[in-house]
């Protein structure tokens, strides 16, 4: 008789462990504007991304990457969160780009600079600065909406193989997004390990 009622009940005993999951494992994420372009929210995209990210290996201090995009909080903002990429990490020598006031910058010790993919539309380190590894809470993992879209995130943009795309102009964005990471990577200096 009472089985019908039980049903969501049960819901009620698995809600800690979704907290759980979303709070310190994975979260999602939706993620609006332009400034991480053409990999996130693309022209052709008619939503925003819903993007799958991983707190865990943060929290467990594994090492963030160059080309990793991570969700930080933003420095100057406080309780907003934002998303950019990874292009350089303690020790490496950075050419910034306008408006920064130096023209070269050597991170230090736990810090990193982050950027949008979108150099034009983007509030990144080249407005506030380095970055304390500790302002980042998660790591890029996944495009989970569109469905179109569905898939791993690569943290490097290989150069395109026109074989590969069956329309014309999806090679030319491919190539314009690597043209772009090319010349970003340009402007690294790596440190010594």
């Amino acid at each position: 008789m009472f089985q019908h009622l039980l049903k969501p009940v049960s819901f009620l005993y698995w809600l800690p462990v979704g907290i759980a999951v979303n709070e310190y494992v994975y979260t999602l994420k939706t993620v609006k504007g332009r400034s991480m372009q053409p990999t996130l929210n693309p022209d052709d995209s008619f939503s925003n991304d819903v993007l799958l990210f991983d707190r865990y290996s943060i929290r467990a201090g594994k090492p963030v990457n160059r080309g990793d995009i991570v969700a930080l909080k933003d420095p100057i903002g406080g309780s907003k969160v934002i998303v950019k990429r990874i292009i350089a990490i303690e020790g490496d020598t950075v050419q910034t780009l306008p408006p920064y006031p130096d023209a070269e910058v050597v991170l230090p010790k736990g810090h990193v600079w982050v950027e949008g993919d979108e150099p034009f539309h983007t509030l990144d380190s080249n407005k506030f600065g380095s970055v304390p590894v500790s302002l980042i809470e998660s790591r890029l993992t996944s495009i989970i909406w569109p469905l179109h879209r569905f898939g791993l995130v690569q943290s490097q943009i290989d150069k395109p193989l026109r074989s590969t795309f069956t329309k014309h102009s999806d090679w030319y964005c491919a190539m314009a997004a690597f043209e772009r990471e090319r010349k970003r990577q340009d402007r690294i200096s790596e440190a010594c390990k």
